[in-house]
């Protein structure tokens, strides 16, 4: 009798933990279907369909036995053809990865002093990362507006202090952009990096120095390749939602300054040509979304490597 108790604990503890496993991966799974897969077939549908006034014609009809599948991809030819898309596109990665390299150069030195300050100093360090957090975005980026512009709060100390003979152009500017997106985006290549690097061993630190080891070494060698996953992941903290941003460029960039963000505004709102705004989103989520998938795989490839 003990011993069927014990094996119909032991199947019940045996399914519970396969239950267990399924809804770790099963409830982030079903997170990503629902609010980006699900999101995403729509806008692709969206992309491929014709529209009729304000209404979107089914792209699969059935009449008289008759299955028809409808898909219209001219807005795709249209965006390959169209240097202006290319150039848009061209100019949101390269303002982007501008961003994150210098987010990156800003926030490795930072979030190392948090990593090796005392345990009772990091959280007042955290908070104030955090800090700009609690104000709003919109108005964080309308405070840079006052403070570049002509007769801003930059250039009238300036002016006073007889620096500049007349107002620098800073606003409307490559400049103004990447200074914006740079302050926007600076606290999210921080908190990962902070992550991975406080919880590294310092006895590696030490074992290189006893073989003969510099600190700068020491820090080439040892602390920036096992901070390798919180660079990634700063990285592409930063490097995604810059691609698309559009707020920052409207405020504080200009005519030089064109991202795909404000191009998908003037297509859904300004055009009202939602087929071709969902195509250039379609475009602009694979430019993504198969690079970063790269990636992944080769880096996946080269732990499995490393491992063997």
């Amino acid at each position: 009798m003990k011993s069927n108790n014990s094996s119909v604990t032991a199947l019940r503890d045996k399914l519970a933990g396969a239950w267990g496993r399924q809804a770790v991966i099963g409830v982030p799974l079903g997170f990503l279907l629902l609010f980006f897969l699900l999101p995403f077939l729509v806008v692709l549908k969206i992309s491929v369909s014709e529209m009729d006034n304000v209404v979107f014609k089914d792209i699969v009809t059935w009449a008289d036995g008759l299955l028809q599948l409808r898909l219209k991809f001219s807005n795709y030819l249209f965006i390959a053809e169209d240097d202006l898309y290319f150039k848009t596109y061209l100019s949101s990665l390269k303002f982007a990865a501008i961003t994150t390299v210098i987010c990156l150069a800003l926030a490795y030195p930072f979030a190392y002093f948090m990593a090796r300050s005392p345990a009772d100093k990091r959280p007042a360090l955290l908070m104030l990362v955090m800090l700009p957090f609690w104000t709003s975005f919109l108005l964080r980026v309308y405070a840079w507006k006052m403070l570049l512009a002509d007769n801003g709060v930059f250039n009238n100390l300036a002016l006073w202090l007889g620096v500049v003979s007349e107002p620098l152009k800073m606003m409307n500017t490559p400049f103004s952009l990447v200074l914006g997106m740079v302050y926007t985006y600076v606290p999210f290549m921080i908190l990962p990096l902070y992550a991975n690097l406080v919880k590294m061993d310092l006895s590696l630190l030490e074992a290189a120095q006893d073989l003969g080891a510099t600190p700068w070494q020491a820090f080439w060698r040892i602390t920036v390749p096992l901070s390798q996953s919180g660079i990634i992941a700063g990285s592409m903290l930063v490097f995604i939602p810059c691609v698309g941003e559009f707020v920052i460029p409207e405020l504080l960039g200009g005519p030089q300054t064109l991202m795909i963000g404000r191009v998908l505004w003037d297509e859904f709102f300004s055009n009202n040509d939602w087929p071709m705004a969902a195509s250039v989103a379609v475009v602009m989520v694979l430019l993504i979304i198969v690079p970063l998938a790269l990636f992944n795989k080769y880096q996946a490839e080269s732990t499995k490597g490393g491992r063997a």
